[in-house]
């Protein structure tokens, strides 16, 4: 829990964060429904809405390679 704490308080996490909110606030403004829905963030430095099942299990390989 220590080890997830400070990864969610470095600086390139709480700019994501930062970022996520503003995405889903601009999204939420035009009516576009959110309802179980992730920002995925591309290496490129792209987003893209996707569904939270995908995002948080690495599109179907799991989360134990990451």
């Amino acid at each position: 829990a220590i080890r997830d704490k400070q990864m969610a308080m470095t600086v390139e996490r709480k700019r994501k964060k930062a970022e996520n909110q503003r995405e889903r606030r601009k999204l939420e403004k035009k009516g576009v429904n959110l309802t179980n829905r992730d920002v995925h963030h591309y290496s490129n430095g792209g987003t893209t809405l996707v569904s939270r099942k995908n995002n948080r299990g690495n599109f179907g390989k799991g989360t134990k390679t990451e």
